[in-house]
């Protein structure tokens, strides 16, 4: 069984892929201390938990844009899976299609793995706007190249940004607020966050699609996406798992090319 494994800034995602269907999918913290054998320690405890007991992992597929955590988990597909990983954006790893970006450029693993999820299930021309530790917009091409985008800082990163530089300003959760016009100091931080993130995948969207000259689809992915797709038309379509699809895409085209 395939191992997918995303590691974010934030949190690290697991997913069992049996190759027609995640069978299960538990999120920790990015920590770059923890160990091989903690993290198998606590996979194999939730997979047990889910009932996942006579489950062999035999193939592994890393993203991760925190390079310090792979060596760990190197060690554990090597120490307890006795596998090879297969580590997207690494030259050994080959993608579907090739990105066009600046010459030395090596776009973020995660960003190539929501392309290719992106292009097999949508085709070409598709924006993708990742909320995570960054909000990402990934431009899909029609032939299914990365070919730039927009980078903006995350949500969260934002409001802990706003509590931590404003001392009188307290933290708050991000949520739709009723009104525009708040009343109270939570209710304008909640207004000014969501409007305004709202405002800004707005115009980045628009912005893009005239720059690049075709009609496209945007689809929302990520944490927050669900959220934002409340406040307007903001998207053709939300999936949630989007990078772990496009982990599964990837690693079956390198086993295809083998």
């Amino acid at each position: 069984m395939l191992l997918c494994i995303d590691t974010g800034n934030t949190n690290t995602v697991f997913s069992l892929w049996d190759g027609k269907a995640f069978v299960g999918t538990w999120r920790a913290s990015t920590e770059h201390q923890r160990t091989a054998d903690q993290y198998f320690v606590w996979l194999t405890t939730l997979m047990k938990a889910e009932g996942l007991t006579d489950v062999k992992v035999d193939e592994v597929v890393i993203s991760s844009t925190v390079p310090r955590v792979v060596f760990n988990l190197r060690v554990l597909c090597d120490r307890y899976f006795d596998c090879r990983p297969l580590v997207v954006g690494k030259p050994e790893c080959l993608l579907p299609v090739s990105p066009r970006v600046d010459e030395g450029v090596v776009p973020g693993p995660d960003r190539l793995a929501n392309v290719a999820g992106a292009f097999d299930r949508h085709g070409g021309n598709v924006v993708v706007v990742d909320f995570g530790t960054a909000t990402n917009f990934d431009v899909v091409a029609e032939d299914g190249a990365y070919v730039g985008g927009v980078i903006s800082p995350g949500v969260n990163l934002s409001l802990e940004a706003l509590h931590m530089g404003a001392a009188a300003l307290p933290h708050v959760d991000i949520s739709q607020p009723e009104k525009v016009i708040g009343t109270n100091t939570v209710a304008c931080i909640q207004s000014g966050v969501f409007w305004g993130y709202t405002g800004l995948i707005e115009g980045i969207t628009k912005r893009i699609k005239s720059e690049y000259g075709a009609d496209m689809k945007v689809i929302g992915t990520g944490g927050l996406a669900p959220l934002f797709a409340q406040g307007e038309d903001l998207f053709d379509t939300i999936e949630d798992d989007l990078t772990m699809h496009g982990l599964t895409v990837i690693h079956q085209f390198n086993k295809d090319a083998a």
